[in-house]
C-alpha cells in the first residue's frame, strides 16, 4: 500500500519521467508480491488446519476410549497427538520461519524499489488500466469514488 495521504488518484499518478517499462516491471514486481500474500494466506490456513485436526483428535480419543479402544487412544495420543509436521517444527514455527525468511524481506525490496523508481505510488500498472479501459463520461467509470459523475 501507499504511504501517501489524500486522494487516491494523487497515490496512484505516475510521477513524471517515469515511463511505461518501468510501470511495467513494478506492476510485475507488485503481482509477484501479491501472490505471496495469497501464499501467505495459505500458509495461515495450512497452520490453523493443522492445529483444529489437532484439537479434534483430543476427541477421537476420547470417543476411542468411550468404545473400548484404550490402546488405539494410546497409540494416537504418543504418535499423533502434538506431534511435529516436519522435524523440530510445529506449524507456527513454519510461518515464523517464512515471515522472516522470505515474506518481510520480499515485502521491504518491493517497497524501496516502488520508492527509488516511482517516488512509492502503488499501483501504477492497475491505475493505468483502469484509466485506458474505463469509458469516460459513463456515471459508473468515474475515476475516483468522489469524482463527479461523468467524469
Amino acid at each position: 500500500m501507499s504511504d501517501h495521504c489524500g486522494n487516491p488518484e494523487e497515490a496512484q499518478q505516475r510521477p513524471d519521467g517515469v515511463p511505461d517499462a518501468t510501470v511495467d516491471a513494478l506492476g510485475a514486481l507488485s503481482k509477484a508480491l501479491e501472490t505471496t500474500e495469497r501464499a501467505r494466506g495459505r500458509l495461515y490456513d495450512f497452520h490453523q488446519l493443522t492445529g483444529g485436526a489437532d484439537f479434534e483428535l483430543d476427541r477421537a480419543v476420547r470417543l476411542l476410549r468411550e468404545a473400548g479402544h484404550a490402546a488405539s487412544a494410546d497409540r494416537v495420543e504418543r504418535e499423533i497427538l502434538g506431534r511435529n509436521v516436519i522435524p523440530g517444527h510445529w506449524t507456527f514455527q513454519i510461518v515464523e520461519a517464512y515471515n522472516a525468511t522470505y515474506y518481510e524481506a520480499f515485502k521491504t525490496v518491493e517497497a524501496e524499489i516502488r520508492e527509488e523508481l516511482a517516488g512509492g505510488a502503488d499501483h501504477l500498472f492497475e491505475a493505468r488500466l483502469k484509466e485506458e479501459r474505463r469509458t469516460h463520461g459513463h456515471p459508473d467509470h468515474r475515476a475516483t469514488p468522489d469524482a463527479a459523475p461523468g467524469t
